[in-house]
């Protein structure tokens, strides 16, 4: 299992980081989009894979490897609402420069 997460982690990122490097702005989008999915997933990954497991205390506390953590859980939503509000921002000013320069290239230029 975690050897199927960390390959999907890297092939994840690997996509990203080209879509990163194109040169046409919706493809930069969509290559953040898969670099922050890959980070929220290596995040998650962070706080133990377990099912079933509650995950918080009880006062009868057993051994603490019984129980999941719930801090990575919690930074993942942070993660996505915010990686969320970044990419309709980014989408809105890409939208404008696409207005202004009349092409979506990132430097402005047909090639």
């Amino acid at each position: 299992m975690a050897l199927l997460l960390a390959t999907c982690i890297g092939i994840l990122a690997g996509s990203g980081v080209w879509l990163l490097l194109r040169p046409r702005t919706y493809q930069v989008v969509i290559g953040l989009s898969l670099c922050a999915l890959a980070v929220n997933l290596f995040i998650f990954s962070m706080g133990r894979l377990r099912s079933g497991a509650p995950p918080v205390l009880s006062s009868t506390a057993g051994a603490l490897a019984d129980y999941a953590d719930p801090v990575p859980q919690a930074l993942v939503l942070t993660a996505i609402v915010i990686g969320f509000a970044t990419t309709a921002l980014l989408l809105v000013v890409l939208l404008a420069a696409r207005g202004f320069t009349g092409t979506d290239h990132v430097d402005g230029q047909e090639r």
